[in-house]
């Protein structure tokens, strides 16, 4: 299948994609990776009349590890991130994500920020921003702003970028001391999109009793849900820990919808067995 027309921009630095986007506003895709947006403008599916080429930007193709987080650039490739083992020791719940996404060929020139921007509630990373309560940072002719994940997704494939915006970076903070991450889904084949997954966060008191107990889901809402179920697994050791009530609470509190690839009886069973699963693991890591 062939795109609809188009014009092409290809920006040398950052101001220049501004400027373009600020002309052509809601006419305007910003095409990184392109492997989300190339099979929407093949199936025409989306026919934005400018595309907005940023893969000149070098200024962000940026790869930050600090004390508080990762930051990644706009053109960081999800295979940079994934093989980063600065990244993966500060924030491991990335490199256990990215390793579920499509193939490798695909990471290979897919974005991490490209990802988040298109907000598909059945990919991996948005998932990930919103358990981590990550942030995303964007700039326009008015300025920067930094968006935080639970303003960011508005819908499927909606985020809350505005007319003119360029997504510039993505924020991953670390997970506070004594912390456990996970990250598992199901897929009919790997590579495939999830039916259902989920990320963990467990984090310890000194006692090594759960202090904080969260999941966050993709393929089960129409953005990332992100579920506290620290209540329902109580002030205790994770040895103690009812997992099954908390895996029940998770199917108990997701809505979903039936598509062509599970029912909604099926992810809601798939969301349960995920949440005890990634829970365990979470608080193994924490230990």
């Amino acid at each position: 299948m062939k795109p609809p027309p188009f014009e092409h921009h290809a920006p040398e630095t950052p101001a220049e994609a501004v400027e373009v986007l600020s002309r052509t506003a809601e006419d305007a895709k910003v095409l990184a990776g392109g492997q989300s947006l190339i099979p929407l403008l093949n199936m025409r599916l989306a026919a934005p009349g400018h595309l907005v080429d940023i893969n000149r930007l070098t200024s962000l193709d940026t790869l930050e590890v600090t004390a508080e987080g990762v930051r990644v650039g706009a053109l960081a490739r999800h295979a940079r991130v994934e093989h980063s083992e600065e990244a993966a020791r500060a924030q491991p719940l990335l490199r256990a994500a990215l390793r579920q996404v499509a193939h490798p060929v695909i990471r290979n020139r897919g974005t991490v920020v490209g990802s988040l921007a298109h907000a598909d509630p059945s990919a991996e990373l948005p998932a990930v921003l919103a358990l981590l309560e990550g942030t995303v940072e964007a700039v326009s002719s008015g300025g920067r702003r930094v968006i935080p994940a639970a303003e960011f997704f508005a819908g499927p494939l909606e985020s809350s970028l505005r007319p003119g915006e360029l997504a510039t970076a993505a924020f991953f903070p670390v997970s506070p001391p004594r912390s456990g991450t996970a990250f598992a889904e199901v897929a009919r084949r790997h590579g495939d999109y999830a039916m259902a997954g989920a990320a963990a966060l467990v984090t310890l008191d000194d006692d090594q009793r759960v202090r904080l107990a969260k999941v966050a889901y993709l393929s089960v809402a129409a953005t990332p849900l992100v579920l506290d179920l620290t209540a329902v697994l109580g002030h205790r050791p994770p040895v103690t820990c009812d997992w099954a009530a908390a895996a029940a609470y998770a199917r108990e509190h997701i809505d979903t919808d039936e598509d062509i690839h599970a029912s909604a009886d099926y992810r809601r069973h798939l969301a349960g067995v995920l949440t005890e699963r990634v829970l365990r693991t979470a608080a193994q890591e924490a230990l």
